[in-house]
């Protein structure tokens, strides 16, 4: 495979493409990263994919990699649903320029791990064209997830910088990329999910639960939906995960 370490606009990328395909359009996915972490370090899932005939994107979120700011955790944390949301906002914008630079066959697959995966979930309430997703160790309910942070912050001594007035607002933002709260947005899309049962981070129970919700929306195609989780696996994917994961989208996108 070939990785060029590209800027799109103020993003930067890492665009890897199958070997003998520097040109002309391919099957693709945008590939979002975790929290603290970086694009390179999903690189593996872009070895799998190119293996396939996919091309990849792997954009750095906003102050992660090379945008980073030099914040210490806590800061970077208290900025999250503003990192989440931005990543929102720029998949359109990285959509647009695999369409200007002709390089996607139809619509790109996006999908992502951890603080990706839950970017992902909120980017299907608002890009149609997610021709379907990939959702590791992820969570879509923003609402219940923010106030479960706030209260975590709290408890350890730290002191929001937000009124009463701009947490609800901040919350009333949320609800509109919430998934669980609109779960018409996935409109029969296919969505695979990964996630570990052991996970302290980003618990398991709200994907099952959601997973379970949208098993009646999807009872007319049961195939386009897929959990695979791992009882003993804590927050991180398993190579087992990672393979399922990148097999199963390449086949959406080849369909």
């Amino acid at each position: 495979m070939k990785v060029t370490n590209e800027l799109w606009g103020n993003i930067p990328i890492l665009h890897i493409t199958p070997d003998g395909h520097d040109e002309g359009p391919l099957p693709t996915v945008i590939f979002l990263h975790g929290h603290t972490s970086a694009k390179e370090h999903n690189l593996h899932y872009a070895w799998q994919w190119a293996q396939q005939g996919v091309r990849v994107i792997l954009p750095d979120a906003l102050l992660h990699g090379e945008r980073d700011q030099s914040l210490d955790e806590v800061q970077i944390s208290l900025r999250f649903w503003e990192i989440v949301l931005t990543s929102i906002e720029e998949l359109g914008f990285i959509h647009a320029e695999l369409h200007k630079r002709n390089l996607t066959t139809g619509e790109p697959a996006v999908g992502g791990t951890s603080m990706g995966g839950i970017t992902t979930l909120g980017a299907l309430t608002a890009h149609p064209w997610i021709k379907a997703a990939a959702v590791m160790m992820g969570s879509g309910n923003y609402v219940e997830l923010a106030k479960a942070q706030m209260r975590q912050y709290e408890s350890r001594g730290f002191d929001l910088p937000l009124t009463d007035n701009e947490r609800e607002g901040m919350l009333q933002a949320l609800s509109r990329f919430d998934i669980s709260l609109n779960r018409q947005a996935f409109n029969g899309r296919p969505v695979f999910f990964w996630h570990g049962v052991k996970d302290p981070t980003v618990p398991f129970e709200p994907t099952n639960r959601l997973f379970h919700a949208l098993q009646q929306d999807y009872a007319a195609y049961p195939e386009r939906l897929s959990l695979m989780k791992e009882t003993e696996a804590a927050h991180a994917v398993s190579r087992k995960g990672m393979l399922a994961a990148t097999s199963w989208v390449t086949a959406r996108l080849t369909e």
